[in-house]
């Protein structure tokens, strides 16, 4: 494409202030400058938009990236812009006057990208444009919603193949995706033909998140003291429905919270004044449904918080991988109720996602989201390392201990819980496995609720054999009977449960049990593995770090208002971290911190390089 090999590094350093490439960038990239197609499955934050922009800038013609991300395409041509890119962006939020006139822009070769959304490649002013224009590269961001068997499935994106078809000379192709299964990923490659492509799957793994499950009574109360202990912090709340978002919002801000929010029932005008808010960091907390923050490119993004649990791990993973973008550390915390599994099988029941699928095919999705929701709700329950669950859903394997979640911080013991397993099993087996979770677990505990009389489970052998557990450990060893395929609970609107194969292998009437069955616990007397209390807002930085890191942030701030940009877009958090360790005192000192190339120096290199200068004198007694 035109350059030499180094002038890779180059670019790298000029735009993006980076002195390497991270794992599996630079493979992508050449493979995409000798012309063969790519799929490129990268974690959120792993910038899988570098892989793409590299090579567009190294060349002389048009580079196309399709995406249905409004805001991912704000977010980059802005900073794009900002590195003095020539970039456009064509979608919906563009009037018909602005949209003609990208378009003619386009039309006399102003840029060298151009973020287009599905919708708009088969239109008539597009195609005049694209049989017109030398585009060299087409780039398919969120590929995976290409497959209807992935979490995202589009319609729009089977115009992709068309349009390729209909260029007079065909572009070499590049499929970039975060979330895709072994099965999607084929989809992805089949569905887009892409010719024997260069596949390049960098992991998983965000080091750099700290993972939690929580099952407060109060979800409200643990967000609220969450974010009382991370002042100053900006982050996301997710809800699974447009009232959540009303009543989390509205709470938040009786409280004195500067919060926002973003729902699909808002205005066009809110929704976007709302998001500008929250990206400048004027409202530093953003509630909202999952219709917020596919392709949000903000890096300071400090925790996500689940008010509500997601209908599938896809979708968790990508929510939750809006934070830490920039690589410093960040929370991922899930609030879990029972209430969360009902509401995400009433959404898969409706499948409004895909309209377009009827008949055995929309049978088979509901089928597949079915299963997802189980697995879901198993990361919920499960005591095992959270990341590790993770990386095994998406095929990978590695040691069942990270150190960065709630499980692996907390202590836990072994239990042997196989009489309780034998009890439970026999119940619901002895009872015709027609009753739910609930009534299962009361007749257990010898309950002489309505519901546990009137079914007769006060005559059951089994009843009360284990009032000395509370509710809360029985509903653990339930649960842990279902991951481990003992028992099942059906998908119905009154969901049933019902003992497996195994559980009925395992189950002895006579008391005489094999093997003996043992289940992790936590210790009752464990400590709290956090204490919500409150914290330096950058935990990899020293206390005397923290003040000069607050210094450098007001002026970013003031540089960022004054310039009309969100914060992020002048320097990230990790660089001002890595301006805090290293206090650079000169040109070249200040070009090695983290994130500093050229063009950001020439910006606003001289006004950091001051206060560094200021910073490292020592205060006089």
């Amino acid at each position: 494409m035109g350059k030499t090999a180094m002038d890779k590094y180059e670019i790298l350093k000029k735009y993006y202030g980076y002195d390497e490439f991270r794992d599996g960038q630079e493979e992508l990239i050449d493979a995409l400058l000798s012309g063969q197609d790519v799929c490129g499955i990268m974690p959120t934050g792993a910038g899988k938009s570098v892989c793409y922009q590299v090579p567009a800038l190294l060349s002389e013609t048009v580079t196309l990236v399709i995406s249905p991300l409004i805001s991912l395409m704000k977010d980059q041509v802005r900073a794009l812009n900002q590195m003095g890119v020539h970039a456009a962006y064509l979608n919906s939020s563009l009037t018909f006057p602005q949209y003609k006139k990208a378009l003619g822009l386009a039309k006399e070769g102003r840029y060298q990208i151009i973020y287009v959304a599905p919708e708009r490649l088969l239109t008539e002013e597009f195609l005049d444009f694209a049989a017109n224009a030398n585009i060299s590269m087409v780039a398919v961001d969120e590929a995976h919603c290409v497959s209807q068997w992935g979490q995202d499935f589009r319609p729009s994106y089977l115009k992709i193949p068309d349009f390729i078809k209909s260029l007079p000379k065909r572009p070499v192709l590049g499929a970039f995706t975060a979330t895709a299964t072994k099965e999607v990923r084929e989809d992805i490659i089949r569905m887009l033909a892409l010719h024997n492509p260069h596949l390049t799957i960098t992991g998983f793994d965000r080091k750099n998140l700290y993972f939690e499950v929580r099952h407060d009574k109060d979800k409200y109360r643990g967000i609220r003291d969450y974010l009382l202990s991370h002042p100053d912090s900006s982050g996301i709340v997710y809800c699974a429905t447009r009232k959540n978002v009303e009543e989390v919002c509205d709470r938040l801000l009786s409280d004195g919270f500067l919060a926002t929010r973003y729902h699909a029932g808002l205005s066009d005008d809110e929704r976007r004044a709302n998001q500008e808010a929250f990206t400048y960091d004027e409202r530093p907390v953003m509630v909202a449904t999952n219709a917020f923050g596919m392709g949000i490119d903000k890096s300071n993004v400090r925790f996500v918080l689940h008010y509500n649990m997601p209908k599938n791990m896809e979708s968790y993973y990508q929510e939750a991988g809006r934070a830490g973008r920039d690589g410093a550390k960040a929370d991922c915390i899930l609030f879990y109720s029972g209430q969360d599994v009902i509401t995400n099988q009433f959404f898969i029941e409706q499948n409004r996602d895909n309209e377009e699928l009827t008949g055995q095919a929309l049978e088979l999705v509901r089928e597949r989201d079915r299963e997802r929701l189980k697995k879901m709700t198993f990361y919920c329950h499960t005591t095992d390392c959270l990341r590790d669950y993770m990386l095994r859903y998406f095929g990978e394997y590695g040691p069942n201990f990270c150190g960065n979640c709630s499980n692996c911080l907390h202590e836990f013991e072994t239990v042997d819980i196989s009489q309780i397993a034998s009890d439970m099993i026999g119940c619901i087996a002895s009872s015709g496995m027609r009753f739910g979770v609930n009534v299962i677990l009361d007749a257990l505990r010898g309950s002489k609720g309505e519901k546990v009389l009137r079914f007769g489970f006060d005559q059951n052998r089994y009843y009360g054999s284990q009032s000395s557990q509370t509710v809360i450990f029985l509903r653990q060893v339930l649960n842990f009977l279902v991951l481990n395929d003992y028992l099942a609970v059906t998908d119905d609107q009154y969901p049933i449960v019902k003992v497996r194969e195994k559980g009925m292998a395992f189950f002895s009437e006579s008391g005489q049990f094999r093997p003996v069955l043992t289940m992790k616990a936590a210790k009752k007397t464990a400590p709290a593995p956090r204490q919500e209390k409150p914290a330096k807002k950058h935990a990899s930085l020293s206390q005397a770090q923290s003040a000069p890191f607050e210094e450098l942030r007001a002026l970013r701030t003031e540089i960022a208002r004054a310039e009309h940009v969100p914060p992020y877009i002048v320097f990230s958090d990790k660089t001002l971290e890595s301006m805090c360790v290293l206090l650079p005192q000169t040109r070249e000192e200040m070009l090695a911190v983290h994130g500093v190339g050229d063009l950001k120096y020439q910006k606003y290199g001289e006004r950091f390089l001051t206060l560094c200068k200021k910073l490292a004198k020592p205060e006089p007694f």
